[in-house]
């Protein structure tokens, strides 16, 4: 009952984020850190398809973790990608299995390196568009059960209706504009990241949850409260960890 309740909390709380201008990459982080808690897995990633269809990264539970998406885009492969590719959900994948090292080598390989051992990959959709995929990571060889794939892609679609416009997709027409403002706010964050873990001397996560911990209680939209930190016009003192 407890995690029955806890689910529903969650759910309640992606849903009274739907609002307008509301913070899409805070968003999308807070749906990863939930979907680690619910799911009882190690990290995950989330990737959508910009207006030139391209999958790019969009949130990560991690620096490691988004950093293993990445590569995954540079070598266009692993289970994500598939994912997006094909529109269905890839589950229970091995990742020291010989097939999979054979159909995802660096991938797997790179996984590995990072402590994984099993991913699954659920796609973002909304009927029969296909905007980006979620990657779910353990660490230890463990099966998705039958209904934590349903939560799974519950929250998936949740992180999909976030991304459209006024929650629907309009001709069959992904909203370009808004993917396009996340994308750019992604960049603005990661390079505020970089200044901070310098002057800081800290991780980069730290320092990503040093902007999150500032912006949140201030009504701060991140990349915003980023470009200040970019530009140098916030005493980024105000920012340091207490």
């Amino acid at each position: 009952m407890a995690s029955q309740q806890r689910t529903l909390e969650i759910l309640v709380e992606a849903v009274d984020s739907l609002i307008d201008d509301f913070d899409l990459i805070d968003f999308l982080h807070r749906l990863a850190a939930r979907c680690v808690e619910l799911l009882d897995i190690d990290a995950v990633g989330v990737m959508i398809v910009d207006p030139f269809g391209e999958l790019q990264v969009i949130a990560a539970s991690d620096e490691h973790t988004r950093l293993l998406e990445l590569f995954a885009l540079q070598h266009d492969q692993g289970p994500c990608v598939e994912c997006y590719r094909t529109g269905h959900a890839q589950l229970d994948i091995d990742l020291e299995s010989p097939r999979v090292t054979a159909e995802f080598g660096p991938f797997a390989a790179r996984a590995r390196e990072a402590g994984f051992r099993t991913t699954h990959a659920i796609p973002m959709r909304l009927r029969h568009q296909i905007i980006g995929a979620v990657n779910l990571f353990h660490s230890r060889a463990e099966k998705l059960s039958e209904s934590d794939a349903q939560l799974a892609q519950a929250l998936a679609d949740v992180a999909t209706i976030a991304i459209l416009q006024q929650r629907t997709i309009e001709q069959g027409n992904v909203d370009k504009a808004q993917l396009q403002a996340a994308l750019h706010s992604r960049v603005v964050i990661e390079q505020a990241k970089g200044v901070l873990a310098e002057r800081w001397q800290i991780g980069l996560d730290a320092a990503f949850e040093a902007l999150r911990s500032y912006a949140r209680p201030r009504r701060l939209r991140l990349a915003d409260l980023a470009q200040q930190v970019v530009q140098g016009t916030l005493d980024t003192a105000e920012l340091a960890p207490r």
